[in-house]
């Protein structure tokens, strides 16, 4: 058996990931660590907690007992940790949790994990590891700033944030990386770029649009729409992490992508044309302070180590998401109701 502890893993890609896990490997146990803040919803896993292969624990990343609590209770052999603060425009209204959570948290994690596995000393003074072990940073492709019209970013792309959420997730991936040099941790890190697929919380941009054109309402749309992002389906996105975790080489950076450019509005009319609907519904609102123009990423080297490559194209990918959205309007209608918050206060 091999146990993990998936942090924010009721939020979009964590329960994603979780599902994954759960399917694809049956000596997987899963140790799932979620605040259960606005984007977390302990529904989605409901079903997957049997408390044999997945347990669920409501909790904070930032709380030093609870998380050592967790090192003692299980044999962890792996940290996933998607538990993040991540909508960029909350984090413009209230940076300073993004920093609490996403930097202070992401270091009471490893320190966690460092006092878990750490078996001794070798002849340099630097801490031995059980064998085996892992510490994963889920990042975004959001820490290296904004790109012109051409090119992508590598994983040595210098880092440029521009946004308190993007700050943070920086800050987060420096002291991951810095718990590698400093201690020879076993630490991996992937840069993802914008994903999407079931589950995802209904103020993301691919739901948002498709929920509203469903009920005939306005859909807003930042600046002139032409922000570019790169679209990466989170089963992709799960599949990837999961190479790395197996394969992976400790101390690096990979970047995952989906080859699947497209501008905030080409996405927009996608889903108006998949509904049926007009584009007289579209209203153009004004941009989004430090908005990036594009970002774009390029996964040749997790394609080259790991072989592993995005399966889902946009087109494709999007038909089946809102498709999944039409069958599944029990659970967005539970969020935008409000109701999935007393689901989440009991536990």
């Amino acid at each position: 058996m091999h146990t993990y502890l998936i942090t924010g893993g009721a939020g979009f890609i964590g329960a994603n990931f979780v599902k994954h896990m759960l399917a694809t490997h049956a000596d997987a146990q899963l140790i799932v660590l979620d605040l259960l803040t606005y984007a977390g919803n302990v529904h989605t896993i409901e079903s997957d907690i049997d408390g044999v292969r997945c347990h669920f624990v409501k909790g904070d990343i930032g709380d030093r007992t609870l998380v050592e609590s967790l090192f003692e209770k299980y044999p962890i052999d792996c940290v996933v940790n998607f538990a993040a603060e991540s909508h960029v425009d909350r984090s413009i209204e209230d940076p300073q949790l993004f920093l609490m959570t996403n930097i202070l948290g992401t270091q009471n994690l490893l320190n966690a994990a460092r006092k878990a596995w750490t078996t001794g000393r070798d002849a340099t003074g630097y801490p031995t590891w059980r064998p085996g072990v892992r510490f994963h940073q889920v990042s975004t492709d959001e820490v290296y700033g904004s790109l012109g019209p051409d090119g992508f970013f590598t994983e040595t792309t210098p880092l440029a944030p521009h946004s308190p959420y993007s700050a943070s997730k920086t800050s987060a991936d420096l002291v991951a990386m810095a718990y590698h040099d400093t201690y020879r941790m076993p630490v991996s890190i992937t840069r993802c770029s914008n994903n999407y697929g079931p589950y995802h919380f209904p103020e993301k941009l691919i739901p948002l649009m498709m929920i509203r054109a469903t009920q005939g309402e306005k859909l807003p749309v930042y600046g002139d729409g032409l922000n570019v992002r790169d679209w990466l389906h989170v089963d992709d996105h799960c599949a990837a992490i999961d190479a790395i975790l197996r394969h992976g080489r400790e101390g690096e950076v990979y970047n995952v992508g989906g080859h699947n450019e497209r501008s905030n509005i080409e996405v927009v009319r996608t889903i108006l044309r998949a509904l049926g609907k007009g584009e007289d519904q579209i209203t153009y609102v004004t941009d989004r302070k430090g908005h990036d123009r594009r970002y774009a990423i390029d996964p040749t080297k997790i394609g080259r180590e790991l072989g592993w490559q995005p399966a889902t194209k946009f087109d494709d990918g999007i038909q089946a998401t809102i498709s999944w959205y039409q069958e599944h309007e029990t659970w967005w209608a539970d969020i935008l109701s409000g109701a999935y918050e007393k689901r989440n206060a009991e536990g």
